[in-house]
């Protein structure tokens, strides 16, 4: 790869970075291209030579946003001789991410859909594809989880996969209107009790 080529290339990178980081500070409508690219360390020419529009960038992050929301669930153990297991990894996983500054670990996804859901289309439905993979992701874990402890339930894989994501992205809306994350510390700790109750651990006795 050329010098020309590999400079590009890393100032693409930096400015779909700091989209995620900056959109997640201060929400999609208050961010500005000079936002961007101020966070970026990039000019504002560069920025127009990758991307034709705020609108335009936001799509590509979404899709990397997409792709690092689909290796959060691969990080779990596919291997577990329990599914279960796998989804108690991935709840505590999801918790153990809720540290440190608030935009750094809020949801690029739910941001923008929260903002954009009937103004721009495009970029909710690019959002809502993280979420809907998400979901089925989940929902086959589930799925693996309810025949190895031969559950049949008045509830399905898919509902319990949406009842997840929806206390995720609730916690983390309570967190930043609250301004730390203890709150949403706790909202995970109940789910994961609530699915503790749904799949109780087998007797050993």
């Amino acid at each position: 790869m050329s010098p020309t080529i590999l400079a590009e290339h890393r100032s693409k990178s930096k400015l779909l970075a700091a989209a995620l980081d900056v959109v997640r500070a201060k929400g999609y409508n208050a961010t500005r291209i000079d936002d961007i690219c101020a966070a970026a360390g990039v000019t504002k020419g560069s920025f127009f030579h990758h991307f034709e529009s705020k609108d335009d960038l936001a799509l590509a992050a979404a899709e990397l946003w997409r792709m690092r929301a689909k290796a959060c669930l691969v990080q779990t153990d596919p291997e577990a001789a329990d599914p279960v297991d796998q989804l108690f990894a991935y709840l505590d996983s999801r918790k153990a991410m809720m540290a440190g500054e608030l935009p750094d670990w809020t949801c690029f996804a739910g941001t923008m859909i929260q903002e954009v859901y009937a103004t721009h289309p495009a970029l909710r439905d690019a959002c809502q594809k993280t979420m809907s993979e998400n979901a089925q992701a989940l929902t086959e874990i589930i799925m693996a989880a309810m025949r190895h402890r031969k559950i049949d339930a008045g509830w399905t894989a898919e509902s319990l996969a949406r009842y997840i994501q929806t206390v995720i992205q609730g916690a983390i809306i309570l967190a930043k209107g609250q301004g730390q994350a203890q709150t949403a510390h706790e909202s995970m700790d109940h789910l994961r009790r609530y699915v503790e109750l749904l799949f109780p651990r087998p007797n050993k006795s």
